[in-house]
């Protein structure tokens, strides 16, 4: 696995954008911090550039560094989380443009994952996390219903858990100035 995350941490260093097995569904990344990285993202996915990408961290830690406004509430969701869990923050700092939405909020997920933990910590950096499917597409909950286009597009494929099941994506809440919690996704 060393091997692995080694390549993938420095195909992200290297501003490119890797394929890999998240705590939900398969998912495509890059830099969180990188405009450039998340464009060439946004144009592999031939995706809208006005939508926001899902921000993965390995820590409460991290999310603490990255966010503006982090209400009490947000360490009671997190430790009581039964899944994995996006919550979509009203202000974001050092993150590029590419992941925050038209009002400056960002979803951001801390995993569990231990594969993931390990490229994120190694890499030193938030990363991007969106589903392994070009825009308007169903988004593929196992390695084989990625589209082998999309597949050869990637600078890196995270091949290390190809045994995991297939999976759903994450819960999502929003988190308002006031600490108001609002469910987006259950």
């Amino acid at each position: 696995m060393d091997e692995s995350i080694e390549k993938a941490v420095e195909t992200l260093k290297n501003g490119g954008n890797i394929l890999y097995p998240t705590d939900t569904i398969w998912g495509l990344g890059c830099d969180a911090t990188n405009d450039e990285a998340c464009e060439k993202l946004i144009n592999l996915k031939n995706r809208g550039a006005e939508k926001s990408f899902i921000v993965m961290m390995d820590s409460v830690q991290m999310l603490e560094r990255y966010t503006t406004d982090f209400p009490d509430v947000c360490y009671d969701l997190i430790d009581t989380a039964t899944r994995p869990l996006t919550i979509i923050y009203p202000s974001v700092r050092m993150l590029c443009d590419h992941v925050k939405a038209a009002d400056g909020s960002v979803g951001i997920r801390v995993t569990n994952d231990e594969l993931c933990k390990k490229i994120i910590r190694k890499f030193g950096k938030p990363i991007v996390s969106t589903s392994a499917n070009f825009s308007g597409e169903p988004s593929p909950t196992c390695f084989d219903d990625i589209s082998e286009e999309l597949k050869e597009k990637m600078d890196y494929i995270v091949l290390e858990k190809l045994k995991n099941v297939c999976k759903t994506p994450s819960q999502v809440i929003k988190i308002g100035l006031d600490a108001s919690v609002k469910i987006i996704r259950k």
